[in-house]
């Protein structure tokens, strides 16, 4: 009996509205049956597990697919894009090394972190995306190595432009099939988001965060200012409007799912049917939004340059102009290769560290504290990488219309 009134709920209700719904529901959850939220948990895990899944074919299947079957003469906009990834992640780096200097913060430093190696240097990062990037196909797969995807998504895309229709067509069917699949998956959303805050708010983990108060204020703050206002500055001087409606349309789509499942990978097939609904370059966005999951990090870049200057700050070491400058870049440089290091940007920490003379055990002893505040960390850097990855793509596209205009 109940049934047929729910289906019909969920036919006339958005998917944004039912996630919000899912939401609260897993707060009120959490608050008042706590014990409950170990089974409930299992939505969650599942939700992201399905997301992960589906991503790697689907990205693979798309890219090669939008290339094997783009039309010669046909315009992209993958270097605009491009540029603005750079810009974006450039920027929040200046954005937090700023803030860190306004409002400096220390931390007390206790138990090194265990169990995880950070990178050598800048060399080896790059070299580790030079690896990444010559991947087995199967094994990048297997591992979601967008790198490697990409890579050899590209290159059969391309290989194919000079195969047969029927090859052709066969992968556009393929592409129109996994994005079904895709659908699917997403409309799940609200079911796994609703497991996942349940689960989140009970963790234990999260009466550690008090001690931490103000080093989270200076991170989720930047990330916020960059997400509504240097953002907004960088889309309006490409599309010369009022930037806030895809802004928020970004962060309500792409970024409320993004901070809970905490995974761009995750977040990939969330962020191409936001393109498709908004009208935007298939050719396009099939390429830009995995290629932001890889190279896009600007929240990255804010949890390197604010970490880093908090170490810094606690051992009382003082940051002269050069010294912030280099940092920025830095950031910047590490942030784009988070995505090919186990770990991602708590491990590169102690690469900015190393600018300031910081010896590796404090630097990792940085990156523990980092795993504690991981649960708000990680799930606002997310946010902001993912929904920017749609933002630039949306802002790029619109902007070559307001040229042809």
């Amino acid at each position: 009996m109940l049934l047929r009134p729910l289906l019909h709920f969920i036919e006339r209700t958005s998917l944004v509205t039912q996630i919000a719904l899912g939401l609260l529901a897993g707060i009120a959850l959490a608050l008042f049956f706590p014990q409950a939220t170990a089974q409930v948990s299992f939505f969650g895990s599942l939700f992201i597990a399905a997301l992960k899944a589906v991503a790697p074919i689907l990205v693979f299947i798309l890219v090669a697919s939008a290339i094997a079957n783009h039309t010669p003469g046909q315009p992209t906009h993958i270097r605009p894009i491009l540029l603005l990834y750079v810009i974006g992640t450039l920027a929040a780096a200046m954005v937090a090394v700023l803030a860190s200097s306004l409002w400096p913060t220390t931390l007390v430093l206790r138990e090194a972190a265990s169990g995880s190696t950070p990178p050598g240097g800048i060399a080896e990062v790059l070299k580790t995306l030079a690896m990444n990037l010559v991947d087995n196909p199967i094994n990048a797969l297997l591992r979601g190595n967008f790198v490697g995807i990409l890579a050899w998504a590209i290159g059969l895309g391309i290989a194919l432009r000079h195969g047969s229709a029927s090859t052709r067509n066969l992968f556009s069917d393929l592409s129109h099939g996994v994005s079904l699949i895709v659908r699917v998956v997403i409309r799940c959303a609200p079911l796994g988001v609703f497991g996942l805050v349940a689960s989140t708010l009970a963790d234990a983990g999260l009466a550690a965060l008090a001690g931490y108060a103000r080093l989270l204020l200076v991170l989720v703050g930047c990330m916020l200012f960059v997400a509504l206002v240097v953002n907004p500055l960088i889309v309006f001087s490409q599309i010369r409007r009022n930037p806030y409606p895809l802004v928020f349309t970004c962060l309500r789509e792409s970024g409320i799912t993004a901070f809970f499942t905490r995974s761009s990978a995750a977040n990939v097939p969330v962020n191409l049917a936001l393109c498709e609904r908004l009208g935007l370059h298939e050719d396009t966005y099939a390429v830009s939004i995995p290629l932001g999951a890889t190279i896009n990090m600007a929240g990255a870049a804010i949890t390197i340059s604010v970490l880093s200057l908090a170490a810094a700050h606690t051992l009382g070491i003082n940051l002269d102009l050069p010294s912030a400058l280099l940092l920025c870049v830095v950031s910047a440089v590490c942030a784009c290769g988070a995505s090919g290091v186990a770990g991602g940007s708590l491990l590169l920490i102690p690469l900015a560290c190393s600018l300031f003379g910081i010896d590796a055990e404090t630097a990792m002893q940085v990156v523990a504290i980092g795993f504690i505040i991981g649960i708000v960390q990680d799930s606002a850097e997310t946010a902001l990488n993912s929904s920017t990855d749609v933002l630039f793509t949306a802002a790029a596209c619109q902007a070559d219309e307001r040229r042809q205009a």
